[in-house]
């Protein structure tokens, strides 16, 4: 497969970006610099998204641990040092972003367990420009017990309001031959909780790659991950999601609600306070 398969073209085409997706598509690659090598050795954080191998739901998984337990250990190959349920052979994408410099990479590939976590062979690795990235400054470890995991099929107001509260999401997303990860930012407020099982946001333009919409086009499963920058609380959905089009040509996302994970303190770290994007539009109240 090339660097876009149909769902992705069918939605350049619409938006008439098709020449423009080209030219960005010339950075994907297999093979991660030195400069990407670098920059993931510094990462606290790691998201990993993809099909659950029983159930075929996707989630999207928060990893973390002290930098340098996500590091390069070939020219195609990641390894990370953390225990997570995920099948051999399991296509997953991943992404790594630092807050405090406001720059993200997206490695997606193919998994393999290890002795000491799991490791994943690229297909594609690409970096993206920092736009819609929230800065914090500085984070720190802390000593938190996560608790109890609470298994949802419905959304309450608390979940509602932390949903409504946030400027960062994660999505992950499924297509015939691999998985992705990629991130959603905006002022708060942009991704609304509209019914116990629906959700929306509107698509900002951006590097007109259209991977995250393309792959929804093509397999509309997806998921979810909200978290709590301070107190390190996640919220993880699954479930499906549509595009919708506008005359304008604007587009918003509707997602439906299949299952819904929360856990209080699930994450050790606390990041300071946003500096929001100067990308970000007012989102519509």
């Amino acid at each position: 497969m090339g660097v876009y398969h149909a769902g992705s073209r069918a939605l350049q085409d619409r938006a008439g970006v098709r020449d423009r997706a080209d030219h960005v598509g010339r950075s994907l690659g297999q093979d991660i610099k030195p400069v990407a090598a670098a920059f993931l050795e510094q990462q606290p954080l790691l998201v990993v998204g993809g099909p659950d191998p029983e159930t075929g739901r996707v989630w999207a998984h928060a990893l973390t641990g002290t930098p340098g337990f996500v590091r390069a250990t070939g020219p195609r190959r990641v390894s990370v040092d953390a225990a997570h349920a995920f099948g051999r052979g399991t296509t997953v994408g991943t992404i790594a972003l630092d807050p405090r410099t406001r720059r993200r990479m997206r490695l997606n590939g193919r998994l393999r367990p290890t002795a000491t976590g799991f490791a994943v062979d690229a297909d594609q690795v690409f970096s993206n420009c920092p736009k819609y990235i929230q800065r914090r400054e500085s984070y720190e470890t802390v000593d938190r017990t996560p608790g109890a995991p609470r298994r949802l099929t419905e959304l309450g107001s608390g979940e509602a309001d932390f949903i409504a509260a946030a400027d960062t999401f994660f999505l992950a997303t499924v297509h015939p031959a691999g998985a992705d990860a990629s991130h959603r930012g905006g002022s708060p407020g942009f991704v609304q909780a509209v019914s116990p099982r629906e959700l929306t946001w509107p698509d900002y333009p951006g590097n007109a790659m259209f991977l995250s919409l393309g792959n929804l086009y093509a397999d509309p499963r997806a998921g979810l991950l909200f978290l709590d920058w301070e107190t390190g609380s996640t919220l993880q959905l699954t479930g499906e999601a549509r595009t919708g089009f506008a005359e304008d040509g604007t587009r918003t996302v509707r997602f439906t609600l299949t299952e819904a994970l929360w856990t209080p303190d699930a994450l050790p770290l606390r990041w300071s306070a946003p500096e929001y994007s100067p990308a970000n539009p007012e989102p519509a109240r």
